[in-house]
């Protein structure tokens, strides 16, 4: 069975990534379909992706927002939510048209791996295998088939933890695959800001968003520690 992909990266003033994550994705899979969508970069995040033959999509600023116009645009069966500093695997494709030639796949997630070999990030990758709402997130790159992205209604169109309430909605339905593969994302802002802070940062804004508190706001807060202590580190508005 052939399956046919589209790779959607959402960016806001990626200029640093964007070519290599677009060139490492036409290594695996030279016409897979790669659609970039920006949401109002002030740096050459747009030229750089059309040099590569990326096909750029405008979109307003937010992750969710940006992944459903990137998906509204996309011809193939399978989707790939893929951060813009995220590597796919060598045998990403493979991987995945052996999951999803099974009727019975409709989204997953890689397990992750962080371009910082410290103990504290490999220890909060063993969990990703594990599907929980505190352990599957967007930068393990969401795959999930078009049409069963277009039954659960995308990503709803949130500043922050988009990608955590579009998985809680698709485990209404299925379950979430782990693909035994790693990605590697970039763990730029674990750095600037250090881990156990992060994930202290992280877990808080969580609780808050399970609380009921909305995205908009936990995203306000989110941006601040960022601001005052991370320098060339890129947020969505």
């Amino acid at each position: 069975m052939d399956v046919t992909y589209s790779v959607i990266i959402p960016t806001y003033n990626e200029a640093a990534n964007i070519q290599k994550t677009t060139q490492h994705i036409r290594k695996l899979v030279p016409d897979t379909q790669v659609i970039v969508v920006d949401g109002g970069s002030n740096d050459a995040t747009v030229a750089l992706a059309r040099s590569e033959n990326a096909e750029v999509v405008l979109s307003r600023a937010g992750r969710g927002v940006q992944c459903n116009a990137g998906a509204r645009h996309a011809t193939g069966e399978i989707l790939l939510f893929l951060h813009a500093d995220t590597f796919l695997p060598a045998n990403a494709f493979e991987l995945l048209t052996k999951f999803f030639s099974d009727g019975k796949t409709q989204i997953g997630t890689f397990r992750l791996s962080f371009d910082e070999q410290r103990p504290l990030l490999r220890f909060y990758c063993i969990f990703t295998r594990f599907d929980s709402i505190f352990t599957r997130f967007g930068d393990q790159c969401i795959v999930v088939r078009k049409s069963f992205f277009d039954q659960i209604h995308g990503f709803p169109d949130w500043a922050l933890f988009e990608d955590v309430e579009l998985l809680r909605t698709a485990r209404r339905y299925t379950s979430i695959v782990s693909f035994p593969a790693e990605v590697i994302t970039s763990a730029r802002r674990f750095v600037k800001m250090g881990i156990i802070h992060t994930q202290l940062v992280n877990g808080v804004l969580l609780l808050l968003y399970f609380l009921g508190v909305w995205p908009s706001k936990l995203a306000r807060l989110y941006a601040i520690p960022l601001k005052q202590n991370v320098k060339n580190v890129k947020t969505y508005p």
